[in-house]
């Protein structure tokens, strides 16, 4: 059974991709950069699944990070299954100085390391005859996002990229997916400072769980975007019909912290 990496490993959608794969039989590659819980998540999915496993502790906010991600976990394996679920994002306004470095982070990591282990993915199961890429986007991804404006514009990015590369690889063995969850009930947003944000404090969250097993279904049949739930449906289409304009004042209003 070919390998599965799962970057952003640790905790969240992350740790249910990671349960989903080794539920599946794959031997499974874990990243993230707090190798504490990844020890004791490798050490879950063995008992629980009876697979093997391997720990890469990593922080992704570093380009040459991502690059000796990909060569370690390669290295002597068949990787079937890339799951690019690491993410960060910032809650505050873009002329605030102060959040740069989390904003230069988030570009790092949902960008620059995406891409990165995408395109070492996309060209090694390309020669390999088969694979399938999960990018966890977001419904963020087709809004313009005023208090969020750098996470949303790298989601914005991965969609396009998934898009194309997708309509690239038709008729090969290698599918790419893009998973736009709307807001889930993980850590993201306590780590993001969103967790405060007018909307956040109004709705139910999914679970994790149930968005991770959306995406997998998704991925497995080669679907290019995915889009869990109806209110995300609807709120993922509705900027096709509005004015930019609007779509951006109500979302910013949406993302204002109390």
């Amino acid at each position: 059974m070919d390998w599965a990496l799962v970057t952003g490993a640790s905790e969240g959608l992350g740790r249910e991709f990671a349960d989903l794969a080794a539920a599946a039989g794959h031997p499974v590659i874990l990243a993230a950069r707090q190798a504490e819980k990844l020890e004791a998540l490798a050490a879950d999915l063995k008992a629980k699944h009876g697979v093997e496993t391997l720990v890469i502790p990593v922080d992704l906010s570093d380009a040459a990070e991502a690059e000796r991600l990909w060569t370690e976990a390669s290295s002597g394996r068949r990787i079937g299954v890339l799951v690019n679920n690491a993410g960060l994002g910032r809650n505050g306004a873009f002329a605030d100085a102060e959040g740069w470095g989390r904003e230069w982070a988030s570009l790092q990591v949902n960008a620059v390391a995406l891409t990165v282990l995408m395109k070492r993915a996309v060209v090694a199961m390309v020669a390999q005859g088969g694979g399938r890429v999960l990018n966890v986007a977001s419904t963020a991804g087709f809004v313009p996002g005023p208090q969020m404006a750098v996470y949303h514009a790298t989601k914005a990015y991965v969609l396009s990229l998934t898009e194309a590369v997708a309509d690239e690889l038709r008729g090969t063995p290698v599918t790419v997916t893009a998973l736009c969850p709307g807001a889930t009930k993980t850590e993201f947003f306590k780590a993001d400072e969103a967790e405060s944000a007018n909307w956040l404090t109004k709705m139910p969250l999914p679970t994790a769980r149930s968005v991770a097993e959306a995406g997998w279904r998704a991925m497995l049949r080669g679907r290019v975007i995915h889009v869990p739930g109806i209110n995300n449906k609807f709120s993922a289409f509705l900027p096709r019909i509005l004015p930019r304009r609007m779509v951006a004042r109500v979302t910013g209003m949406l993302l204002q912290r109390r």
